[in-house]
């Protein structure tokens, strides 16, 4: 029994001491941060999964300013290597597969937040490289008024009859659009390795004329351009509720299948702010942070271990759309077929467009 006690004593013991170090070590990363005084993004537009929120709380609590230069996954990675010690940013939010990319082109730096053990397995690099922040699954926005008599569809199989138009926007630099074409394949019998029959399915709207090269966005929307879009759950909500008539619109998971996967932060190795970079990191992985993405519409990674605002959650799609939802399985095998996609895109899609 005294050994039992003491060895409950020591686990508490070294336990407290954990913790008073963890402490202790977000009290001088906050120091530091405020010390540097700015955080500066790209990739983190503040319409994009409520990240103005976490701009703004970071602003109050921290005093730092920010600023936000809006480009693709594939843009941000290129940026940092580009600019070396010159970097204009700190931060940056890519889609998961840019995550081990950016790892093997040495333009990152590792944090670990101390939420860190309530982040799954499948959604972070061991060493803290990047992790997942939200998770996204594709989804159709519908503009129901100009459906030209078409039904919304609400699976990918409703895409190959219908009048309207499809954009999917520009796979070869949007990691949403990539996903997306992922996404087909697999509730046509595709995966990882597999995109062609996803690829079968937009070569033939193609040929029908009705795939839209407009890239679906609030600015697209507002002008009428979307007919059919193909975005994360989180933008289609984000933008439905932003637009003059969201009635108009509906935003759904199709029900033949989709991809889940998620985006993550990466710190510029070169970061000016690398402790203002960690910090937002931080606060990203903290309860307020996580509530602030699921205000925007995004799915916290942390979801089980936080609990969501009545109103928060109403806000999101019900959970018996996502029951045919699929995680990426194969990491090593997406990150090679989606960097092929853009090639067979163009040679199998666009070359069919009317």
């Amino acid at each position: 029994m005294k050994k039992l006690f003491l060895a409950s004593l020591l686990g508490s013991t070294i336990a407290m001491c954990t913790a008073a170090m963890a402490a202790d070590d977000l009290k001088t990363l906050e120091a530091a941060a405020k010390a540097e005084g700015a955080v500066n993004s790209v990739g983190m537009p503040n319409d994009w999964a409520n990240w103005a929120g976490t701009w703004k709380d970071l602003s109050d609590k921290y005093g730092l300013k920010h600023i936000d230069t809006d480009m693709s996954s594939a843009q941000e990675i290129a940026k940092f290597a580009a600019e070396k010690d010159n970097a204009s940013a700190d931060i940056g939010d890519v889609g998961a597969a840019f995550g081990p990319i950016a790892v093997k082109q040495g333009v990152v730096q590792p944090y670990k937040p101390s939420t860190w053990d309530q982040v799954p397995a499948w959604a972070k690099d061991k060493d803290g490289n990047w992790a997942l922040a939200y998770t996204g699954t594709i989804a159709f926005i519908v503009n129901k008024k100009l459906l030209h008599g078409s039904e919304a569809p609400t699976k990918w199989a409703d895409l190959k009859t219908g009048k309207y138009k499809v954009s999917i926007g520009d796979v070869s630099t949007a990691a949403q659009a990539a996903n997306g074409v992922l996404a087909a394949a697999l509730a046509n019998g595709g995966d990882e390795k597999n995109l062609k029959p996803a690829l079968d399915l937009f070569a033939d709207i193609a040929k029908q004329g009705r795939l839209s090269m407009s890239n679906p966005t609030i600015a697209t929307m507002e002008k009428g351009e979307i007919e059919v879009g193909v975005v994360w759950d989180f933008n289609g909500l984000s933008y439905k509720a932003k637009m003059a008539n969201p009635d108009d619109y509906v935003v759904l998971i199709p029900s033949d299948g989709s991809v889940i996967s998620g985006y993550t932060t990466i710190i510029n190795k070169y970061a000016k702010n690398p402790n203002a970079a960690k910090l937002t990191r931080e606060y990203i992985f903290s309860d307020a942070g996580q509530i602030n993405l699921a205000k925007g519409n995004a799915r916290p990674i942390r979801a089980e271990h936080i609990t969501l605002p009545a109103e928060v959650q109403a806000k999101l799609l019900p959970n018996e759309q996502y029951k045919k939802v699929t995680p990426i399985k194969d990491a090593d095998a997406w990150e090679k077929t989606s960097k092929a996609l853009p090639q067979k895109w163009q040679e199998e899609v666009i070359i069919n467009m009317q």
